[in-house]
């Protein structure tokens, strides 16, 4: 049997694995992925892209190929609630509600000024062929469709893997220091006794990927509509655009819906309840996939089990609100990479991988429990709003949307009451601190005692800070006539960035010792009047003096800063990476 050696295996082609495979290529970490699948997905499945991904995207010069087929958030930054999409009676394609969302609209200005780039809309299965060409290219022959795990094994500091190709039927076996599961919990997890705790089979949800020209009747710049039919419950339904054009002229389209008695298998029998869902008998439309899924909210009791990392679905699954899910995945193994990378090449004992559970798990709870909270009240709200709910029947629920038209001073205060309550979805579509504003209290970082920023009870409000744990705040800088983000100063090639203000030149000194001694690229920036780099608004957000310093990651979160200046700054800062790496254990001489 053929043997295979390799750092790292990654089990799974999604966007998960997918990710993990660009994030290693970059970080020079040797690697196999295996997806049992022949292609990339094709379910739309996730389609919000939050500007955290992006902006990893971003470092790993993936960005600009996933930009290119995306829809902007002036093309998708509103939400909206529908009577209807078609019809021409009283209460037909009326506008029951919207509001920005996502980034888009009065948003675009606040999140633009607090990242280098915005989020996108692009479904599952045209960002998969993207991040997969990405993968191929940095890492050629060791992207492997249709191939499947059918056994692994830890043996003492290895893990012994077998993998059969689905298509010749041959079988290699693989050893890897390290495996990441990114197989959304089929394989791994299960074998390995981890446990998914948590809410289970909450709703059975039915979504329909079809082509059809809705031109006439679709409000562009929506990323996705809730019909609330004043006639019919069962008519209820949730569209969304899938591409590949965006706006008005879109051709594919996801609909979520009560299928009734059709038969999922059977595409005309689909074909004739979409269109009796959204009021369009005749028009031509071709169903192409048909997908069942059950809403969830658990989490896995632990991220790592010995030499296997487990990442995306298999570590968290959630319900969709809010767009936690996808999202959570790559920046799980964008967290993880550089982990990797520093265990696998010495810079760190194994110990540090045990951070990623650290850090990655709370925050994996904290978006399960927002995702539950936000399905949830969603279904409640809506209904509460328009003067639903179950102590109204069937026969009164016209009179409940008549009401609530109503043009005189008492509709008027139906729609301002209901105004209010549609304003709480504001947890789930302006979550921008939610994306961004979250920090880890423990893991590969010293804190330094400060409290956290504020946090907004429903997740919009972000707070910049150079907290250690916390993303670092974005700002443009300039050196020699380029302008950067902060964010360019650390990643892949530039590893870790040591930033202080213009009096900070001790600490500079103090960074090259400290790369040469740990092996580590260290970008040093001072910023300020009469430093390398300028910027103003730098100023702003670096919660430090001229003569302080903050350590950052190179997954762009803080690792540590001094407010000021030390009397040992070589010293403190060798310590500072000592226990950064490896939490005190190795590197110390």
């Amino acid at each position: 049997m053929e043997v295979t050696e390799v750092p790292v295996l990654i089990v799974g082609g999604g966007g998960c694995g997918l990710s993990a495979s660009i994030f290693l290529s970059d970080h020079g970490v040797g690697h196999l992925l295996v997806e049992r699948h022949q292609d990339t997905s094709i379910l739309p499945k996730a389609h919000y892209i939050n500007q955290r991904t992006m902006e990893v995207f971003r470092q790993h010069g993936v960005y600009d190929a996933v930009a290119a087929g995306a829809s902007t958030t002036d093309r998708f930054g509103r939400v909206r609630w529908q009577t209807s999409l078609t019809g021409d009676g009283p209460l037909d394609r009326r506008v029951i509600h919207e509001m920005d969302a996502f980034g888009g609209g009065a948003m675009t200005a606040v999140y633009a000024a607090d990242g280098p780039v915005l989020p996108v809309k692009l479904p599952q299965l045209r960002l998969e062929p993207v991040l997969r060409k990405q993968a191929e290219e940095r890492n050629p022959g060791r992207v492997l469709f249709s191939h499947e795990l059918v056994s692994f094994a830890e043996k003492d500091d290895r893990v012994v893997a077998e993998i059969r190709d689905r298509d010749s039927g041959e079988v290699t076996r693989v050893v890897a220091q390290y495996v990441i599961a990114a197989d959304g919990g089929r394989t791994l997890g299960p074998a390995l006794g981890v446990q998914m705790q948590g809410t289970v089979n909450m709703a059975n949800v039915t979504t329909a990927y079809f082509s059809a020209d809705l031109s006439q009747w679709w409000h562009e710049g929506t990323l996705i509509t809730w019909f609330v039919n004043p006639y019919r419950p069962d008519l209820n339904s949730i569209l969304l655009e899938m591409g590949p054009t965006w706006g008005t002229h879109c051709e594919e389209w996801g609909l979520t819906f009560s299928l009734g008695d059709a038969d999922r298998s059977d595409k005309e029998a689909v074909a004739g309840r979409i269109r009796e869902v959204l009021g369009l008998p005749a028009i031509d439309l071709t169903v192409h996939l048909v997908s069942q899924w059950t809403v969830e909210g658990v989490l896995a009791d632990r991220y790592r089990a010995g030499r296997v990392l487990i990442v995306g679905d298999a570590a968290h699954r959630q319900p969709p609100t809010t767009g936690l899910g996808l999202n959570g995945g790559i920046q799980d193994v964008h967290n993880l990479a550089w982990k990797l990378a520093a265990v696998i090449s010495g810079r760190a004992d194994d110990s540090l991988l045990d951070t990623y559970e650290a850090e990655r798990r709370p925050l994996g709870k904290r978006n399960v429990d927002w995702g539950l909270t936000s399905w949830f009240h969603h279904r409640v709200m809506t209904d509460a709003a328009v003067g639903l709910g179950p102590h109204v029947p069937p026969e009164r629920r016209p009179s409940a949307f008549e009401n609530y038209f109503d043009p005189s001073p008492v509709g008027a205060v139906i729609r301002a009451r209901a105004a209010e309550l549609f304003g709480t979805h504001r947890a789930e579509c302006q979550a921008h601190d939610l994306e961004i504003g979250y920090g880890y209290e423990e893991g590969a970082l010293i804190p330094d005692g400060t409290p956290p920023p504020p946090r907004s009870p429903m997740g919009v409000d972000y707070h910049p800070t150079t907290r250690p744990g916390h993303r670092l705040p974005h700002a443009w800088i300039e050196r020699d006539g380029q302008r950067l983000s902060t964010h360019d100063l650390v990643g892949a090639l530039n590893g870790f960035a040591l930033i202080t203000g213009p009096a900070g030149g001790p600490w500079a000194e103090a960074a090259a010792q400290v790369a040469e001694k740990f092996a580590v690229p260290l970008t040093v920036a001072r910023i300020g009047e009469g430093a390398e780099y300028t910027g103003v608004d730098w100023a702003a957000v670096r919660e430090i003096a001229d003569d302080g310093a903050v350590l950052v990651r190179p997954d762009n979160h803080v690792a540590w800063r001094s407010m000021g200046a030390a009397e040992n700054p070589a010293g403190v800062l060798a310590q500072v990476m000592s226990e950064v790496l490896d939490q005190g254990t190795a590197g110390r001489q």
